[in-house]
């Protein structure tokens, strides 16, 4: 499969920008519907206070509730999709089995590895644990799920490199991810470089609007006309 690389320098520099910032600089260039390329709410950032995670998709499926399931973890498979991924990696893990509200993909383990493989992320629609760990041993690796449980049930990793659905998100592999504590989307391969710089223009024209909005100059007719 043949997958899109950015410079270093892009990937490094769309880490300087929110995701909110980057989702407006992407609506600039009407590449999408405004409504697409971003996750519902139910997707949550999990460590809200680190830095904005930009990667590409490593995808598969991944099933954890199902009672009497025997197959095998898979995690061989899933260890050598990640490695022969582009870097940096997220690896998007979507749920498909028996009850997604009780299923458990991440731990701190986990993670710790992830990292090991120059992983920068893990979204899923199923849960996690291990909370307190992964922010000791993992520093490095942001999480988006929906939330968090206690078991790891019967875990099993089953399809590898197709398009998946997160939370409303397709995600193909290979996609350029960019997440932070508002959410998560994707950046289009064709527009990426050029987002950076709209991204700045806009970071520019806000700065600008806010510092007006503390001035003393500050009037409603003025407010207006700038809105």
């Amino acid at each position: 499969m043949t997958h899109r690389i950015h410079s270093p320098q892009i990937i490094e520099s769309l880490r300087q920008f929110d995701s909110p910032t980057v989702s407006n600089a992407i609506e600039h260039f009407e590449v999408r519907d405004p409504v697409a390329g971003y996750a519902s709410m139910e997707l949550c950032c999990q460590f809200p206070r680190r830095e904005p995670m930009v990667g590409y998709a490593v995808t598969c499926t991944a099933d954890s509730t199902t009672p009497g399931d025997r197959r095998q973890l898979n995690l061989e498979k899933l260890v050598d999709a990640l490695q022969t991924a582009p870097k940096p990696g997220v690896l998007v893990i979507k749920h498909i089995g028996h009850n997604r509200l009780r299923s458990c993909f991440v731990g701190d383990m986990f993670c710790t590895w992830v990292q090991k493989l120059d992983g920068v992320g893990i979204v899923t629609d199923g849960g996690a644990r291990d909370r307190a760990g992964i922010d000791q041993r993992a520093p490095g690796v942001q999480l988006f799920a929906p939330g968090w449980v206690v078991s790891h049930g019967h875990g099993t990793f089953i399809d590898f490199n197709l398009t998946v659905s997160i939370c409303g998100l397709t995600i193909r592999p290979g996609d350029l991810l960019h997440g932070d504590e508002n959410g998560l989307l994707t950046v289009p391969h064709e527009i990426a470089e050029s987002v950076l710089q709209k991204a700045q223009e806009i970071r520019e024209v806000e700065a600008e609007f806010f510092e007006f909005m503390n001035s003393k100059t500050f009037s409603i007719d003025e407010m207006k006309r700038r809105l």
